[in-house]
């Protein structure tokens, strides 16, 4: 073990040569591209790309010198199109700060030094037993992400039978929830797309609410424009002129955080207007009167002035989607709100009230955005939640879980609490959690008021971090352990339509490099009751994996990799080998008691932090074409960094003349809970009280400074996408 010390990457891209010895500091390690494995065979594998929840086929050569490039695989999703983070996937592979050795650090105030495995797994393990034993399970916490479907339903295992803890969750949260938490509530499940792609070519109007797939993700952009081709009406709903909203037929571009207000608008016209699908809301709804009453307040006029949307507009959106076949979508504009779930509820009323979901070509769907975002949210890594979207609080799903784990249903925690909650209560001075284990996540850049994040971060006992790389959060960790990448291991993904998907290894992990799945069940071996044994091989974990889920809202009992490899994907739920996958939901009924979808009235009411004459312009936030979630991976690709290398804010032209700023300017944007700096970029396509920034940076660049923390009181997403800034230029 202490071999490969010398041969392995601290990842630190400070790091500077030093030959022939080690000092035990950070900096003193030879930083060299990871190596890869010895004797590398030419090999070609299919598998998927790592990034967006499209998960675009593609093909994985490794020549001779081990040297890796992607090709074009002709998958259904994406007919051999990839995006530029596509096409440069592999250039992570063996990065120069590719982390290929363990890091401790001996004290708080000492750098991340290399270590042996065994003893950093020996330090997290002594760490968490001695906390457990003084403080009890709940003063351990555990914080997943992106990972595959074995990785997900293996994590929260852990948590729940090796740890004992309650505290689980992951940075989905930030993502899918609000339109997860809607979907249950209207439909009984949460599928992001509970019709397979296809579906979108063949509408006659597709309604999209707060996405830019055009640069979130590219390959998508055949489906629309194949709608468009065959004479389709395509409206966007956005307060920037994206790529997307430049490319539709309409675009609405309404105030920050109006989208539900906007939802009823438009439902009251469609009412008041005849058009509403009154059979099917007779067959297979309930709540549609209570739905009617309450959107009788929304008139036109008054929409108008509560969105910025003209009567003109609104009317011409509502006789458009009564060209049926028709398709509402939301995606993290609409829903990174803290009232996202009422906005997601005002858009499936307004579905179906047309009568769109469960037909061909219609419905109602959101876009799922991170890689796994769909089976991520489905295994066991949400509070409330045990496999097969099973409800941890259920004595049955319980039950049948425990049995399948070997427990007795008694000793598994109860629910703990969201994503955000969890990390503001980190620390023994709150009374919160006093240790945190990360798999897969950079909450330092991705979570809301970061700073405050980081703040809480630095209140632990214990921070333990796996990541490929040296990510923010890593940085500050007491323990980072090197994991495996996406061409490294198997398993299983589930893409935004449900469709569950193989990963294939191309190659072994670089030496000193172990797979979450092995890291886990060392730990767990440590921690677990003693007989604790945890299956590191994914074959074996989705074999389980399928048992835990049978009968579950996410039944993947029938999914096998022979199946998968024989249909392209096989979507859930599949109950059996020998039975039917469902790629279209909803078709005779919805899995709720009665059969029937549930229409909810909802309201609007105001953003959580208003503009005012201290902070006179919205802020929203999201991502650019090159760049990925926290950046901590794409941010290292040269040719990515070359597109996209910096923040920005935008913002529009008649702002910035009141505000002297020109294009290029430093800028500094402050909000009630911190500030950024970043060169201004001067667009007309922009609302004129509002800026935008990405949220890919770190540092002064970092946009998650500024958002606010308020929470969606149902699904506790945090309201990412406005907040009150001011803008000045930078002295």
């Amino acid at each position: 073990m202490n071999a490969s010390l010398h041969a392995g990457n601290t990842g630190d891209p400070e790091a500077k040569p030093h030959p022939g010895t080690l000092s035990g500091m950070v900096g003193s390690a030879t930083l060299l591209p990871a190596a890869p494995p010895a004797a590398a065979a030419s090999r070609t594998v299919a598998t998927h790309c790592p990034y967006c929840a499209l998960q675009c086929g593609m093909t994985l050569h490794q020549d001779a010198a081990g040297r890796v490039r992607v090709a074009a695989r002709d998958f259904p999703t994406n007919r051999g199109g990839l995006c530029q983070k596509g096409w440069t996937a592999a250039d992570l592979l063996d990065h120069p700060h590719r982390l290929t050795t363990p890091l401790v650090r001996d004290s708080r105030l000492d750098p991340l030094r290399p270590a042996s495995w065994e003893e950093a797994l020996g330090r997290i393990a002594t760490a968490l037993r001695g906390l457990r034993d003084a403080h009890g399970p709940d003063s351990i916490a555990v914080f997943g992400g992106g990972l595959t479907n074995e990785k997900a339903y293996a994590l929260g295992e852990f948590a729940r039978v090796a740890v004992g803890t309650r505290f689980i969750d992951y940075n989905g949260r930030f993502c899918m929830s609000a339109a997860a938490a809607a979907g249950i509530r209207a439909f009984g499940i949460d599928r992001g797309l509970p019709f397979p792609l296809s579906d979108l070519g063949r509408a006659r109007t597709l309604l999209l609410v707060g996405a830019n797939p055009a640069e979130t993700m590219p390959p998508l952009g055949r489906y629309l424009a194949a709608q468009r081709a065959n004479g389709g009406t395509q409206i966007v709903v956005d307060p920037r002129a994206t790529a997307t909203a430049r490319a539709a037929t309409h675009h609405l571009q309404p105030t920050p955080g109006t989208d539900l207000a906007l939802a009823n608008g438009l439902l009251h016209l469609v009412i008041t207007g005849g058009l509403a699908d009154t059979d099917y809301l007779a067959a297979r709804t309930t709540g549609f009167e209570r739905v009617r009453r309450s959107v009788a307040g929304y008139w036109p006029a008054r929409v108008e002035r509560l969105t910025g949307v003209s009567v003109a507009e609104l009317e011409a959106t509502a006789r458009a989607l009564a060209d049926r076949p028709a398709l509402i979508i939301t995606a993290r504009g609409a829903e990174q709100h803290a009232k996202g779930v009422d906005t997601v509820t005002a858009w499936i009323n307004l579905a179906l009230a047309l009568g769109l979901p469960g037909r061909p070509g219609s419905g109602y769907g959101c876009l799922t955005g991170q890689g796994n975002g769909q089976g991520g949210r489905e295994h066991g890594q949400k509070a409330d939640q045990l496999p097969g979207y099973r409800r941890l609080d259920d004595p049955a799903a319980r039950a049948h879980v425990a049995a399948v784990w070997g427990v007795d249903p008694d000793t598994l925690p109860g629910p703990g609490v969201s994503a955000y909650e969890l990390l503001d209560s980190l620390g023994g001075d709150r009374g919160g959690p006093r240790a945190l284990l990360v798999f897969g996540s950079n909450p330092v850049v991705s979570a809301p008021r970061a700073a405050r994040v980081e703040r809480r971060l630095r209140a632990l006992d214990l921070l333990v971090v796996a990541d490929v790389v040296r990510s923010e959060t890593a940085a500050q960790a007491d323990v980072v352990l090197p994991v495996a990448q996406w061409a490294e291991e198997d398993g299983t993904m589930t893409n935004l339509e449900g469709r569950v998907i193989r990963r294939r290894a191309l190659r072994e992990p670089p030496p000193g490099v172990r797979t979450d799945l092995v890291v886990l069940a060392d730990l767990a071996a440590r921690l677990g009751p003693p007989g604790t044994w945890f299956d590191s091989d994914p074959a074996a974990v989705l074999a389980e994996l399928r048992r835990a889920s049978a009968g579950g809202p996410a039944d993947y009992a029938g999914v096998t990799w022979e199946r998968i490899d024989a249909q392209d994907g096989v979507f859930w739920p599949c109950p059996a080998p020998d039975r039917p996958d469902t790629p279209r939901l909803f078709a005779d009924a919805f899995p709720t008691p009665d059969g029937r979808a549930r229409m909810l009235p909802v309201d609007h009411r105001p953003v959580a932090e208003e503009v005012c004459a201290r902070f006179p312009l919205y802020l929203t936030t999201g991502r650019v074409l090159a760049q990925y979630q926290s950046g901590a991976q794409t941010r290292r690709v040269a040719a990515l960094t070359a597109a996209a290398g910096e923040p920005f804010v935008e913002l529009h032209p008649d702002t910035a003349a009141r505000l002297g700023v020109a294009e290029g300017d430093e800028v500094t944007v402050t909000s009630r809970r911190g500030r950024m700096r970043a060169p201004a970029r001067l667009v007309a396509t922009i609302r004129p009280d509002t800026v935008f920034a990405p949220f890919h940076w770190p540092g002064a660049g970092r946009a998650n400074s500024l958002t606010v923390d308020a929470l969606d009181p149902v699904s506790k997403m945090p309201e990412f996408k406005v907040c009150a800034v001011r803008v000045e230029r930078a002295s």
